[in-house]
């Protein structure tokens, strides 16, 4: 073959010797813009993983490459006066022109032909000059060649929100190094690694509006140099920052990072294929380095797609295929990680040990126990300072001993809202199960419950619970409307509460557009055969077009109706012994349909704005609020994002959650979806915990993740982290009632002295755990035995 590779970074080059290799009758030739030799740039970074990709490639260039590398395994973060230091990471760095070096004598030593100082601005010219039979087009993020065919590779060019400068300095350091420094104007923060004998890549980054307001945007090259050496003066240590880039001017050092993602990597020009390569085909951000690795393995197994497939289209379709999906891993990752930078002032208010635990686990590729398998001294460390700290914030005693011998894992610590104390972070999701008759919960659900219960999660949620007949999604539902109804509640919540030490909650919530249905297994969402009811919406609107009933707009005093209807089940909740409420205003259903612009067309005062739509829905929490126990909490479960173009967004979430924590709620329960039959969900393990890290941390409110979380790993991760405070189980719940307990033995822990078998720590304060029940008992015994009405037993207890 007659190859071409125009642009002589490490796709190109690497990719020319691999196949010179494969083939020394191949014609490969590099043209490259700049002069022999010569590049710009800092350090690069590779993980261990890397090097031993690049070794089984090409064994010569590999150790070339590992001779030249500084390797460290540790990574110290700095933030707020402290420092924390991990390892095991596995890291290695190299001077880019040192790297480009060695593959350009490479190719050399094999023959390939290395053309410089020479600007391709016609790929088609040079193809005919070459007799190119294939053209690789790895000419950089700015890629001319994508831009003259995007029609072919279909682009989607995402400039992010940050500046960032690309420095050096001669101060080595020993690990790779992140540091946090906060200004009147907001956070920048440092990316350092020594990358050989002498000097460091240091790369100062913040975003666009802290940039501005520091006034960079309007300093010389020099003086931003001086700005980021004062800034960072601490880990500089007397040496000073050094640019590459004379020939930039003013503040143009500073740039904003692309995100590029290319459907398509090949186009045909005159039967000829142009192939896009490295960063002409994709990028992914520094914050994790993978830019160079994901060009050296783009050629990798395009050489390799060559040598195992005859004929160049099926060399190429296999090539397009495996790496769009290995590639979509990375940018996924990566994606995360530059979201974390960008948002770190999201972060600030947590403790150093959080913080830093935080942004090791950034891009959800490191988990807590891969972070164990890599350093388990340091995740020992941060389970016993966090557990500490969840004891402290839970009014609990740890003795000092238990916790060293066995750090407790971050989804076994303890949590309190108001006066409900839970033993550990799991939640039992609310599922559906279309098991009750004529509304109320019967054996089934006694059953279903108290073997969840039983087994070892902190809090049990029943499915999601009517607050009237017509407020049912099927026939099947439960309800919360008639004494029968309180009664059979009751009987379940006293088992629980007998026979575990899980804490039960109550999910209330109107079907509304949703409802009257027939349950899943006989059609989901589809009408009943006969004997519908009417429905309720925000807007009239039909959730499945031309099958599903037409629900009318609400009147204002069908919204009366069904204030009343909530705060009648939220009394009778009280008296059935509930520990926790939680109001339903997610997915499409009633309460939803006020919040997402998707279901909500009114013109009154419940529509238009944001703060107008969620107007009902805070009526609504308020007057339930103010019904239920002030000494017990209630949380709120929202969908996050609709998954659809003009629905609710993570950045709504927020602003909603804003809005429930001001009414009074205690926690927001952040799923997602389900509103309209339009959505395009993006899943994947632990997919909407984002919005619980976004809420959190951005509201400032206690937060469930869920969705997708179905192993120890990942509820240790997002506790540890910061990302939510509680993590909800659904699915592996139904398949194992013990989950919990299941995945306490699968990690190791014992939990030893855990009370009937439910995971109780034995580091809680001796009596904590009887006086928590007393305090029940006495509540049940108040409702028993006083031949009060429910209203009036809940009126008591309101009263204390």
């Amino acid at each position: 073959m007659n190859i071409v590779c125009i642009g002589g970074g490490p796709a190109g080059l690497y990719f020319s010797l691999l196949m010179k290799k494969q083939n020394p009758h191949h014609r490969i030739s590099v043209i490259e813009r700049n002069r022999p030799y010569d590049t710009f740039g800092w350090g690069v970074v590779f993980s261990d993983q890397t090097l031993g990709n690049l070794a089984n490639a090409d064994e010569p260039t590999a150790r070339a490459i590992l001779q030249a590398f500084n390797h460290w395994d540790d990574i110290e973060i700095h933030f707020k006066g402290e420092t924390v230091r991990s390892g095991g990471h596995g890291f290695c760095g190299i001077g880019r022109k040192r790297l480009l070096n060695i593959l350009q004598a490479r190719c050399e030593e094999l023959g390939v032909q290395l053309v410089f100082e020479t600007e391709v601005r016609d790929d088609q010219a040079i193809a005919r000059q070459y007799g190119a039979d294939l053209v690789i087009a790895s000419d950089g993020l700015n890629s001319r060649i994508r831009t003259r065919y995007a029609a072919s590779y279909q682009p989607e060019i995402d400039q992010r929100h940050c500046r960032f400068v690309w420095l050096g300095t001669r101060k080595k350091f020993e690990a790779f190094t992140f540091a946090f420094r906060q200004t009147p104007h907001g956070w920048f923060q440092a990316h350092i690694y020594q990358y050989d004998g002498e000097t460091s890549t240091f790369i100062v980054e913040t975003p666009e509006h802290v940039w501005r307001a520091a006034g960079l945007d309007a300093m010389s090259q020099e003086e931003g140099i001086a700005f980021c050496e004062a800034l960072f003066a601490e880990e500089l240590d007397g040496h000073g920052l050094l640019s590459n880039s004379p020939h930039l001017r003013g503040s143009a050092q500073w740039i904003t990072f692309p995100r590029i993602v290319c459907r398509q990597w090949v186009h045909r020009q005159d039967g000829v294929p142009v192939v896009l390569m490295g960063d002409a085909a994709h990028t992914a951000h520094y914050s994790i380095g993978s830019g160079t690795k994901l060009a050296l393995e783009d050629a990798i197994e395009l050489a390799r797609c060559f040598g195992q497939h005859a004929g160049t289209d099926a060399a190429l379709a296999a090539y397009q295929q495996l790496r769009a999906i290995e590639v979509l891993k990375i940018q996924s990752a990566a994606r995360n990680s530059m979201e974390w930078f960008e948002n770190v002032e999201r972060y600030s208010a947590m403790e150093a040990p959080q913080f830093a635990y935080s942004m090791l686990t950034r891009s959800q590729r490191i988990s807590h126990e891969n972070l164990r398998l890599r350093d388990p001294a340091y995740v020992a460390g941060y389970e016993s300072w966090l557990a500490r700290r969840a004891g402290e914030q839970a009014g609990v005693v740890f003795s000092q001993e238990p916790l060293r011998d066995e750090a407790m894992p971050p989804m076994l610590t303890p949590f309190r809202l108001r006066g409900v104390l839970l033993k550990n972070r799991i939640a039992v999701s609310p599922m559906a199960q279309y098991s009750a008759v004529d509304g109320v919960a019967g054996d089934y659900h006694l059953m279903h419950l108290g073997a969840r219960a039983m087994g070892g999660a902190g809090l049990v949620f029943a499915e999601m619970t009517c607050v009237s007949a017509d407020a049912r999604i099927t026939p099947a539902c439960p309800g919360m409307y008639s004494e029968a109804h309180t009664q059979a509640w009751r009987r379940i919540v006293d088992f629980v509460h007998a026979n575990s030490d899980a804490k039960i909650a109550l999910q209330l919530g109107h079907a509304g557009a949703k409802g009257s249905t027939r349950p899943m297994w006989d059609g989901i969402d589809l009408p009943l055969r006969e004997g519908n009811w009417p429905l309720t919406s925000a807007s009239e609107q039909q959730y499945l077009a031309g099958v599903s009933q037409t629900a009318r707009a609400a009147t204002e005093s069908d919204l009366a109706r069904i204030e009343q209807d909530f705060v009648r089940a939220t009394l009778a909740a009280a008296v059935a012994g509930f520990d926790w409420l939680e109001l339903h205003c997610a997915h499409g259903y009633l309460l939803s349909s006020f919040i997402s612009p998707l279901t909500n067309r009114r013109t009154d005062e419940y529509g238009g704005s944001l703060e107008n739509r969620c107007r009902y829905p805070l009526r609504v929490f308020r007057a339930m609020r103010a019904a239920w126990p002030q000494d017990k909490p209630m949380s709120v479960r929202i969908s996050a994002h609709d998954w659809v173009e003009g629905g609710i967004t993570p950045d709504d979430a927020v602003v909603i959650a804003r809005l429930f924590k001001q009414a009074g709620a205690d926690l927001i329960d952040c799923s997602s979806g389900q509103v309209s039959k339009l959505e395009r969900p993006v899943y994947g393990r632990m997919f909407q915990a984002p919005f619980a890290d976004r809420v959190r941390n951005e509201a400032g409110i206690a937060s469930m993740a869920v969705g997708s979380i179905f192993e120890a790993d990942h509820a240790n991760s997002i506790i540890a982290a910061g990302r939510a405070d509680l993590c909800a189980v659904g699915r592996p719940h139904l398949a194992n009632p013990a989950w919990t307990l299941t995945e306490m033995a699968r990690i190791g822990y014992s939990g030893a002295g855990a009370g009937n078998g439910a995971a109780w720590p034995k580091q809680y304060r001796p009596g904590q755990q009887q006086l928590e029940r007393n305090l029940q008992r006495e509540r049940q015994l108040a409702a028993a035995n006083t031949g009060l009405t429910p209203q009036q037993v809940a009126a008591r207890l309101l009263e204390g």
